[in-house]
């Protein structure tokens, strides 16, 4: 004679239960000293319980961690405290990327389309790649080191991007060349609109036939790309020390459309 597996039907009226009185009538029923276990043992002979003793055993224990975990589902929901732990869990919220890094990459794959190429240059560089090469005079105030962060007498945090435009020409050493740059800028300024790190990004492209009006198109390209299909780009000649021509770029108002308002003032920005 073998045992009778009891668990199923254990099993069916525990999930059934709703209290822990009718838990404790089930655990007497099952496994109190008159109960179907015992009763179901006591009926081998010798020769059987010492056959069977294991597979009794194990299933009082299976029978007693059904009850028990039913038993702490119901004192949890007394308690205000129902989970069910067959619910799968909340999964965690993933992060995402640094607003400057989501920015660049936007940048990038707006100007791949047009066959520009993203470069990296270093931050800390010599003072030739950013001033003497880029004919920023040594009497110039951009290189006072009121200005621009020297790191010994040669070498510099990198003031702007400019030091890539040098690098990218002696890399590639015949045109064309059509790079961006994008990168990290240390100055000396620290006020409501101005903070001593900062990120800027330029352009070089050489080529034959190239001019003014491929920056003006260039530019429109971007800034409709980037900031909406309304926005417009115009160059206004401008005077700076160490490049000749000079340009200030401007772009249309978001806010007023370009017709005017407190934020342009003229339509411009």
């Amino acid at each position: 004679m073998s045992l009778k597996d009891q668990i199923p039907a254990l099993s069916q009226s525990v999930d059934q239960a709703n209290s822990t009185v009718d838990l404790t009538a089930l655990k007497a029923k099952y496994l109190g000293k008159k109960g179907i276990f015992n009763r179901q043992f006591d009926q081998l002979n010798n020769e059987d319980k010492a056959k069977f003793g294991s597979q009794f055993n194990q299933q009082k224990a299976v029978a007693e961690k059904i009850i028990d975990t039913k038993y702490r589902a119901l004192i949890a929901r007394a308690e205000g405290q129902d989970f069910d732990i067959t619910v799968p869990g909340i999964t965690p919220p993933f992060g995402h990327l640094h607003l400057v890094t989501q920015a660049i990459q936007e940048i990038s794959e707006i100007f791949s389309r047009i066959g520009f190429i993203r470069r990296r240059y270093p931050e800390i560089d010599t003072d030739w790649y950013a001033a003497e090469g880029l004919n920023i005079p040594k009497d110039h105030p951009a290189r006072d080191d009121q200005e621009t962060f020297y790191v010994s007498d040669t070498l510099v945090l990198t003031p702007h991007t400019s030091n890539g435009q040098l690098r990218e020409m002696e890399a590639i050493k015949k045109p064309p060349v059509r790079m961006i740059n994008i990168g990290k800028c240390y100055r000396r300024q620290a006020d409501v609109s101005h903070t001593p790190m900062f990120h800027q990004f330029e352009g070089l492209l050489i080529d034959k036939n190239i001019n003014v009006t491929h920056l003006i198109g260039v530019s429109n390209y971007f800034f409709q790309n980037y900031f909406g299909t309304n926005r417009k780009a115009r160059l206004r000649p401008h005077h700076f020390q160490f490049t000749e021509p000079s340009f200030e770029l401007d772009i249309s108002c978001g806010y007023c459309e370009g017709k005017g308002c407190r934020l342009c003032k003229a339509g411009w920005l």
